[in-house]
């Protein structure tokens, strides 16, 4: 009896793995390289068709412009695409719920004039706004504090106030100041519209397209018609116009591989360690080794002068480059390592079932919105500091349509449940480089516009036939 009960303890745990299919054992390379081929052919793209759409294009155009790898058209694409790559970073964690913000590019423009009022004026936005205006602006910073407190959000609650005590207590003029009070002013637009979808049950394509006018009258009134608000501070212009120094670029460089190599080496091993399954230690040394060499590359020709005037030294990664980078790493870490990144996927995938399981639904719809108007601030701040100005139109135009549009082209679903937040840089850089390749081909922008759009067109009907052929699959 007892080595009857022994052999079925023995048994039991293999027989649990082999029920719920639990492999425990490393995959060699041919195995894991089969078994990526197979999600592929089961509709798991990712962002596959993006990273080959962006080299075809790097191809095309180097081959029909001599100019397009000239040093400084490279480092003048990385600047041009960062401001709708911020942006559509946080619309990503929108998308991940199925939900839009069509608001993101206006509420932009207003986060843009509101630093660019404080800088001009001294801090003193009751002179730069006037009693009223300042009034209903300070009341609308109440009302997101407010609403953020209800809903227990205490990050949309302390930022709305930050910018809430900035502006009564009219801090002297200082651009960091203005930079915190802009991402401060966006969070707080992103509390009432969470509040309005998550809470009040609006649509959040209606809310969003209501705000997107609401925010374009904002914006005129800020800035009056026909006006400019110049930003003439240094610090503003480093922003997306500056560079590191070549050592600062290669610590940066090294820093950032190594920081890679780190996170997921660690994870590697631990895998392993727990008998977990793992990809082969080769094809992670692999991956290691080719982002470590692509890095180099890219920071060797970028450290290099690329002035064309013998008087002067343009040299070092641009600035906007570490930037992304670490809204990056942190916005993954949050997708990836939180349990608010699982609550996030769970709600984005089945909204009920979070709900059931006791995850706090509104609270997680009000939060995404926090977090793509605050990432539409940043991105406002570099597009602000690229022109150098803030006009009528900040935030309007395509400005939205490319955002949204970078994030479903990197291979985050419009259906909601899929995305990584790498997807919106992938997408960013398509966008960029068609933009600057046509420029340089000099093609119009009636042109421009039709191919970015078809672009957008066959990224969306991917991801509409991934996901069926996923469902046919799993059937």
């Amino acid at each position: 009896m007892t080595d009857t009960t022994e052999t079925h303890e023995a048994e039991a745990p293999q027989g649990a793995i082999s029920d719920f299919g639990i492999d425990t054992t490393s995959r060699s390379t041919s195995e894991a390289i089969r078994d990526y081929w197979s999600s592929v052919r089961g509709g798991e793209l990712g962002s596959l068709p993006a990273l080959l759409g962006l080299i075809v294009l790097l191809i095309v155009f180097s081959s029909l412009s001599d100019s397009f790898f000239t040093l400084g058209n490279l480092a003048n694409l990385l600047q041009q695409g960062a401001s709708i790559t911020i942006i559509a970073m946080g619309l990503v964690f929108v998308l991940l719920l199925g939900e839009i913000d069509l608001s993101a590019g206006t509420a932009s423009g207003v986060t843009a004039s509101v630093m660019a009022l404080d800088l001009i004026h001294g801090g003193n936005l009751l002179g730069g706004m006037g009693d009223g205006v300042f009034y209903v602006f300070c009341g609308w910073l109440v009302l997101a504090v407010g609403l953020s407190l209800l809903m227990r959000l205490w990050t949309g609650a302390v930022l709305s106030g930050i910018a809430l005590v900035i502006a009564l207590l009219g801090v002297p003029a200082n651009a960091w100041i203005g930079m915190l009070l802009a991402v401060c002013v966006g969070a707080s637009i992103g509390c009432i519209t969470g509040y309005l979808v998550a809470k009040v049950g609006i649509p959040s394509f209606v809310v969003t397209l209501a705000l997107f006018l609401v925010w374009s009258g904002v914006v005129l009134q800020f800035i009056g018609t026909g006006g400019t608000l110049g930003l003439r501070d240094d610090t503003i212009f480093q922003v997306a116009n500056g560079n590191i120094g070549t050592a600062g670029s290669w610590i940066l460089c090294v820093l950032a591989v190594g920081g890679y190599a780190a996170v997921v080496l660690n994870r590697h091993f631990t895998r392993l360690r727990k008998g977990l399954v793992a990809q082969p230690t080769a094809l992670i040394l692999a991956k290691i080794g080719g982002l470590a060499l692509l890095a180099a590359v890219a920071t060797f020709a970028l450290t290099q002068n690329r002035s064309q005037s013998t008087l002067v030294v343009i040299a070092g990664v641009p600035y906007v480059v570490p930037l992304v980078l670490v809204l990056l790493v942190i916005g993954t870490f949050v997708l990836d390592r939180t349990s608010y990144g699982r609550h996030l996927y769970a709600v984005g995938g089945n909204k009920e079932a979070a709900r059931r399981a006791g995850i706090n639904v509104e609270k997680i719809r009000m939060s995404v919105f926090v977090i793509a108007s605050s990432a539409a601030a940043i991105g406002a701040i570099v597009y602000s500091s690229k022109v150098g100005s803030v006009d009528p139109n900040a935030g309007g135009g395509n400005t939205l349509l490319m955002s949204v549009g970078a994030a479903v082209i990197g291979g985050t679903s419009l259906f909601g449940g899929k995305g990584r937040l790498r997807d919106a840089v992938i997408g960013g850089a398509v966008l960029a480089v068609i933009a600057n390749g046509m420029g340089l081909l000099k093609q119009p922008s009636a042109v421009v516009f039709m191919v970015t759009g078809l672009v957008l067109l066959l990224a969306a009907s991917v991801d509409a036939l991934s996901r069926r052929r996923a469902a046919t699959a799993a059937r």
